[in-house]
């Protein structure tokens, strides 16, 4: 397994696992007192879960397992996937931190950082795309 997909599926990992826990805390009844900020991770949530968690597994495994380019090549730039790993976790990461602070003090820097995010993690998709076109073809021929 390549070094990046392993990348990929750890994080997935890490991710699912904090995912699960916010999920808990948040599913936890409103009569139980927790800190007010608590209640505005729901989006946190979402995000650790959709893209720290399946994005994060699906990028990896197609990494993996999708057809190679060339015997020479096979799965195309190495430096493009790391990218593309980075910017996801960086996006990612810094949506979970900017989203509930902008969600509580929606005037200021918060809002710009999560303009930022988005774009890492569009940035991210669009690495990624450029890694796993190639190998979307019709068959494989020898080369």
């Amino acid at each position: 397994m390549p070094t990046l997909t392993r990348a990929f599926i750890k994080s997935a990992f890490v991710y699912l696992a904090v995912a699960l826990l916010l999920g808990f805390v948040l599913a936890m009844p409103t009569t139980i007192p927790l800190p007010a900020f608590v209640r505005t991770l729901n989006p946190a949530f979402f995000h650790l879960f959709l893209v720290g968690w399946v994005t994060q597994m699906i990028f990896g495994v197609i990494y993996w397992m999708f057809p190679i380019i060339t015997r020479a090549n096979p799965r195309g730039d190495a430096w493009v996937g790391w990218t593309t790993f980075a910017l996801l976790n960086v996006g990612l990461l810094l949506r979970v931190v900017a989203e509930p602070i902008n969600n509580a003090r929606p005037y200021g820097i918060w809002g710009w950082l999560l303009a930022i995010a988005a774009l890492l993690q569009w940035g991210a998709a669009l690495f990624f795309v450029m890694l796993a076109w190639p190998r979307v073809k019709d068959r494989y021929r020898g080369e």
